[in-house]
């Protein structure tokens, strides 16, 4: 009867003597986290410089999160952003890595290469082959 008082745990606790034999469990799987590297975080703040310098973007905000990274752009501080540039891992064989949305949350420009994707958002810049 002093079992039905017992407040039961959510845990599954279980004592273990030094003699006993291990039990296999399974290994503990740590989610990786999405980030943009040294390279495209270069590209990316090369066009917000360009842009900053024009008056036309002030602040910006860098998630990194389990399924994708995302670079927000912002007009002013309190507001929403203006554009969000998202590296997802997953859409590599499909659509490409990187996408520009805008404010809408409309997908403006999607690609394999960050450069390309890039350009949606610095129209005075062109490329030369």
């Amino acid at each position: 009867m002093a079992e039905e008082n017992t407040p039961k745990s959510k845990h599954n606790i279980r004592l273990v003597h030094s003699s006993d034999k291990p039990q296999k469990t399974k290994p503990v799987v740590i989610p990786e986290i999405v980030s943009f590297d040294r390279h495209e975080l270069s590209q990316i703040l090369n066009v917000y410089g360009r842009q900053v310098a024009k008056g036309e973007w002030r602040d910006y905000a860098i998630d990194m999160l389990k399924d994708r990274a995302v670079f927000s752009i912002f007009k002013q501080a309190s507001e929403l952003p203006v554009f969000r540039i998202e590296k997802d891992p997953k859409l590599r064989k499909k659509q490409g890595v990187y996408r520009v949305l805008g404010q809408a949350g409309q997908v403006l420009k999607r690609g394999h290469e960050l450069p390309n994707v890039l350009r949606v958002l610095d129209g005075d810049v062109v490329m030369l082959r």
